[in-house]
């Protein structure tokens, strides 16, 4: 495949021709036109490399001008779909932490659920011993009473022996 101003390789068998200058200052310098030389056509030259150079730049702009339009366009499209994903993924974070939020509140609802039973054993086992202690007061209470009663009673009852004994006791008559 060729363009226009493209040198063709020579063939093998023959000397490659002379590079010729693209106006860049880098070839020979150029005659002045006040001088006969061979060389005249020089300028015509350069006129016509310069519109083959201006069309292989067009050529090769319009070869690959489309090519980086649409390399452009899927950058673009890459770097919005990475804006989309990193929005999404900062939900989905939100989310993770949101579950996490949950689940520690789902550890406190079971620790409190844990303390509530607990505290709600700690009252039964309370009642259920203030009931106890009420009977042993009772029953303290009673058997009190009872040994007082039977204290009285024994007390009643040495009076009464006491009596008694007085009673027979042998006592001296009277003289009168």
């Amino acid at each position: 495949m060729s363009f226009p101003g493209q040198q063709q390789l020579p063939p093998q068998d023959q000397a490659p021709p002379e590079p010729r200058s693209l106006g860049l200052g880098l070839g020979p310098p150029a005659v002045s036109s006040g001088d006969a030389s061979p060389d005249e056509g020089l300028m015509e030259d350069l006129t016509v490399e310069n519109k083959a150079l201006e069309q292989l730049a067009q050529g090769l702009l319009s070869h690959y001008l489309p090519d980086l339009e649409r390399s452009k366009q899927a950058l673009q499209e890459l770097t919005q779909n990475q804006v989309v994903l990193l929005d999404t993924l900062e939900q989905e974070i939100s989310k993770f932490k949101e579950c996490h939020s949950i689940l520690d509140i789902n550890a406190l609802f079971t620790e409190a659920k844990f303390y509530h039973n607990k505290l709600v054993n700690i009252r039964k086992e309370m009642l259920m011993l203030h009931e106890k202690t009420s009977k042993l007061k009772k029953r303290a209470l009673k058997l009190q009473q009872k040994r007082q009663k039977e204290e009285l009673e024994r007390e009643q009852q040495r009076e009464k022996e006491f009596e008694r004994e007085k009673q027979l006791t042998a006592k001296p008559a009277k003289r009168t």
